[in-house]
């Protein structure tokens, strides 16, 4: 029983060998066979003269060149996309109050660098307890819907069209000042 278990060790060391003595000789071969093995070796011994050294780095440890590339080309990618967000307009603007069958709406939105970040209502239908009690359940979802479409361009709460039709046009009057 231990014999079996020493040459099953051995026969698995002997294919470690064989396999890390395979790739060794496939780097040295020359960058076609380490690009069609698919390991990252290939660009960047293509990049300089010691071609040699990058396929016995990857014979030990074939994956330590691919993370080497992929942080130089992510953060260079992610910046670009944040830049023009970063050129916008900021600050918190009032739209004007609009005035419904059930009472007046009052938006008030805050802008970080062109994006809307918050939205509150100052003031909500008020005419009669049910009105306030159908402005208080659409509050939350019509600031939502603004906060997800960065615009009026939302579909507004069912059973609260006073609401919302006041809502979007206070809110619309907030962004004509913010410019957006």
């Amino acid at each position: 029983m231990r014999a079996r278990a020493l040459a099953l060790s051995i026969l698995s060391s002997a294919a470690v060998i064989a396999v890390g003595w395979q790739l060794g000789t496939q780097g040295q071969v020359g960058t076609a066979t380490d690009a069609s093995a698919g390991t990252a070796p290939a660009p960047t011994g293509a990049a300089g003269t010691p071609a040699a050294s990058p396929p016995a780095a990857a014979s030990s440890s074939g994956s330590a060149p691919a993370p080497t590339t992929a942080p130089t080309t992510a953060p260079t990618t992610a910046p670009s996309t944040q830049a023009p967000a970063a050129t916008g307009v900021s600050g918190t603007f009032t739209g004007a109050s609009a005035s419904t069958r059930f009472g007046d709406v009052q938006v008030q939105i805050t802008v970080q660098n062109g994006t809307i970040t918050d939205v509150v209502a100052l003031h909500l239908t008020d005419r009669d307890s049910r009105s306030v009690s159908i402005s208080n359940r659409a509050a939350p979802m019509l600031r939502q819907q603004v906060l997800a479409a960065q615009s009026a361009k939302i579909q507004g709460v069912s059973g609260a069209t006073y609401t919302s039709e006041g809502y979007l046009s206070s809110l619309q009057s907030a962004l004509d000042l913010a410019g957006l």
